[in-house]
C-alpha cells in the first residue's frame, strides 16, 4: 500500500492594518524573534518587512506593512503604496484591528482596498487582553463583518501570544501547495545593515519626543572588522534629521542623549548578532528629507518599484 505524500504549502501574508494595532509585535511573536521594530508612537514600521516562519509542513512568508495612514509628506505616500502594494500580491491577507479602536473611516479606506484583493483575508482582533468591555466589541467587530466577508475572525493578543496558535493553524489548512522559498533557518530576508539601522532608529524613538521620531532616519555607513581586536566588528551610521533643533535635541547636553541612544542600541546589536562591536553614530541635517524623492531613495525609501 503506497504511503500518502506529504503536502507542504506556502504563500506570502501581508499584514494590513491602521497605525498601532500591533502588526510589528505580531510578527515578533509569531517568529519568537524580533525582526521589526516597535514604539508606542504611531508610524513607526516605514519599509515592508520579511518574517519567515516554518514549520514541518509549512512555510509562511509574513510581510509586516506600514500603518496605512492619510499622508502629509512624501513619506508618508511611500509608506502607504508600501502598504497597499503587497494587497495584489498576497496570497492571504491578515487585517489586523485594535480592539480598543472603534470602526472608522479609515477602516472604510482599508476594506475598499482590500476587495482588489484576490485572495483569502483573516479579521484579526488584536489587544484582547486590554479589552474591558466585550458588548461594545462585539457590535464594532459586527461593523467590519459587515462591511467585508472574511474567510475567519480570529481574538488573540500579540503582546501575550493568547490565540495565535490557533490563528496560525487555521492559516496553514488554507495554504495552497508551494515550495520552501527559503532555507528552513531563516527568520527575516533583510540583510544585518537595514535591521541594524532599524535598532538604532527605535532607540531614537524611545527616547525623543514631540517633533523629533518622525524625522529621523538612520543609514548604516559600514560594518567592518577592527583593525584593533578581531573578535569585534566596527559599526558606523548616520542620524538623518530634517532641523537644526532636531539634530541638538538628539545629541543631547554634552552628548548625554546620542550617548543613551548607541548604549541602548549597542546591548541590542550584540544580542543580534552575537558579537562584540564599537558602535559609532553621527547625526546630520537632511532639510525636508521626508517631501524629497531624491533624499527617500538614498536613505533607503525606494519608490522606483512601486507604481
Amino acid at each position: 500500500m503506497n504511503k500518502k505524500k506529504e503536502v507542504f504549502k506556502s504563500g506570502f501574508i501581508s499584514i494590513i492594518g491602521r497605525p498601532n494595532v500591533g502588526k510589528s509585535t505580531f510578527i515578533n511573536q509569531v517568529l519568537g524573534k524580533k525582526i521589526s521594530i516597535i514604539s508606542p508612537k504611531p508610524q513607526t514600521t516605514r519599509n515592508n518587512i520579511r518574517g519567515v516562519y516554518t514549520t514541518e509542513h509549512s512555510q509562511m512568508i509574513f510581510v509586516d506593512t506600514p500603518g496605512i495612514h492619510k499622508p502629509h509628506h512624501e513619506l508618508g505616500a511611500f509608506m502607504n503604496k508600501e502598504s497597499l502594494y503587497t494587497i495584489k500580491d498576497s496570497d492571504m491577507i491578515l487585517y489586523l484591528i485594535d480592539a480598543l479602536e472603534d470602526f472608522g473611516t479609515g477602516d472604510e479606506f482599508v476594506i475598499n482596498e482590500l476587495k482588489k484583493a484576490r485572495c483569502i483575508v483573516y479579521l484579526v482582533v488584536n489587544k484582547m487582553d486590554l479589552v474591558k468591555d466585550k458588548n461594545r466589541l462585539i457590535q464594532n467587530v459586527d461593523k467590519f463583518i459587515k462591511a467585508y466577508e472574511f474567510k475567519n475572525v480570529f481574538y488573540i493578543s500579540a503582546l501575550t501570544g493568547e490565540n495565535i496558535d490557533l490563528l496560525l493553524k487555521d492559516m496553514e489548512d488554507n495554504l495552497d501547495e508551494g515550495p520552501m522559498y527559503y532555507p528552513s533557518d531563516t527568520v527575516s530576508d533583510h540583510p544585518i545593515e537595514f535591521v541594524i539601522g532599524e535598532i538604532i532608529r527605535e532607540k531614537v524613538l524611545l527616547l525623543t519626543n514631540e517633533e523629533v521620531p518622525h524625522s529621523v532616519a538612520v543609514v548604516v555607513d559600514f560594518i567592518t572588522p577592527s583593525k584593533e581586536d578581531s573578535d569585534m566588528l566596527d559599526i558606523n551610521a548616520t542620524i538623518y534629521v530634517e532641523r537644526q533643533s532636531q539634530k541638538k535635541i538628539i545629541i543631547g547636553s554634552n552628548g548625554s542623549m546620542i550617548k543613551k541612544i548607541g548604549t541602548l542600541a549597542r546591548k541590542e546589536i550584540k544580542l543580534l548578532i552575537n558579537q562584540k562591536i564599537y558602535l559609532e553614530l553621527w547625526v546630520k541635517v537632511e532639510e525636508d528629507w521626508r517631501n524629497k524623492k531624491s533624499h527617500l531613495k538614498r536613505l533607503g525609501y525606494t519608490l522606483d518599484n512601486i507604481n
